[in-house]
C-alpha cells in the first residue's frame, strides 16, 4: 500500500524533459533516459536472466537486508530469485545506457544478487565493475553465470559489505556506485557516506528501491540534503546522485 501511495504522488509530480533548465540534466534525460535505440547489449542482458529462469536449482539464501517479502523460506529456486528478485528488464537496460553515456570505467556494485545487474552495468565498453554479494550460495550462482557469459571486467568479492567499504574508501575513486544490497535506512546511509570519499565531481551514486518503505524515503531525503549532493533525479524505483560542484542545487523527478 506504502508504495501504491508513493507512486500516485510522484506521478503527480514528476516531468519529462520538458522545462528542465540544467542542461546536464536535460541532455542525460533525452540521450539516455529516453534513448530508444535497441542497442545490442540488451539482446546478452536478456539472455543472461532467461538463462537463470530456467535454472530450477534451490540454494539457501543467506539475508543480510531488509528481509524478502515474497519468500517465506530461506531455501529458494533459482529460478524464482530471478523472477521476483531480479531486476526488471527496463531496469537493466537503463543501468546499460547510463553506464554507456557516462563513459563510465570504474564501478562498485553493492548486491550483486544473481549478477543481472552487474551483467547490464558490465555491458557497457571499457568498464570495470567491483561487485560484493554477502550471501556465499547466492554468489556462487552469479559467479558460474557470469563465467558463463564470458564477463571477464568483473570482479566478485564474497562477505558482509563493511568487510570492503572501508577499504574502498581509503584506497579507490568510482565513476559509478549501485546501492542495492540493503534495502534499510540505517545501511543505506550508513554506505552512503562511508562511500563518499571514493566519489569524484563526475561520479554518480544510484540507489535502487528508494520509496520501497518510509524508512528508505527517509533516507533517500537525508541523501538529498547532504551538502556534497548537488543534484538528484528521483525515476521512482531508482535514485540518482550527482556531485557536479558547478550545477546548482536542484532536485528533479523524472518519469524513466
Amino acid at each position: 500500500m506504502h508504495q501504491l501511495k508513493a507512486y500516485i504522488k510522484f506521478l503527480l509530480a514528476s516531468q519529462n524533459q520538458h522545462g528542465l533548465h540544467s542542461p546536464f540534466v536535460y541532455d542525460l534525460v533525452t540521450n539516455c533516459f529516453y534513448d530508444k535505440n535497441k542497442y545490442p547489449e540488451y539482446q546478452q542482458i536478456k539472455k543472461y536472466k532467461v538463462d537463470l529462469l530456467k535454472n530450477t536449482s534451490e540454494i539457501e539464501v543467506t539475508d543480510f537486508g531488509a528481509g524478502s517479502r515474497v519468500f517465506k523460506s530461506n531455501k529458494r529456486k533459482v529460478s524464482k530469485i530471478a523472477k521476483v528478485a531480479g531486476i526488471t528488464s527496463k531496469k537493466a537496460k537503463f543501468l546499460f545506457r547510463i553506464t554507456q553515456y557516462l563513459e563510465i570505467r570504474n564501478c562498485l556494485e553493492l548486491g550483486t544478487s544473481l549478477g543481472i545487474a552487474s551483467a547490464a552495468i558490465a555491458s557497457a565498453e571499457k568498464t570495470t565493475l567491483t561487485t560484493i554479494e554477502g550471501c556465499p550460495k547466492t554468489a556462487n550462482i552469479a559467479q558460474q553465470q557470469l563465467k558463463k557469459f564470458g564477463f571477464k571486467n568483473i570482479e566478485l568479492k564474497i562477505g558482509e559489505f563493511q568487510h570492503y567499504v572501508s577499504d574502498f574508501s581509503n584506497s579507490q575513486k568510482f565513476d559509478l556506485i549501485y546501492f542495492d544490497g540493503n534495502h534499510q535506512k540505517t545501511a543505506t546511509l550508513q554506505y552512503f557516506k562511508a562511500l563518499l570519499p571514493t566519489a569524484h565531481n563526475n561520479s554518480v551514486f544510484i540507489f535502487d528501491d528508494i520509496h520501497l518503505s518510509e524508512e528508505m524515503e527517509q533516507a533517500w531525503l537525508e541523501i538529498q540534503n547532504h551538502h556534497k549532493v548537488q543534484v538528484t533525479i528521483d525515476s521512482f524505483h531508482l535514485g540518482l546522485v550527482f556531485f557536479r560542484r558547478e550545477q546548482v542545487k536542484e532536485h528533479f523527478k523524472i518519469r524513466l
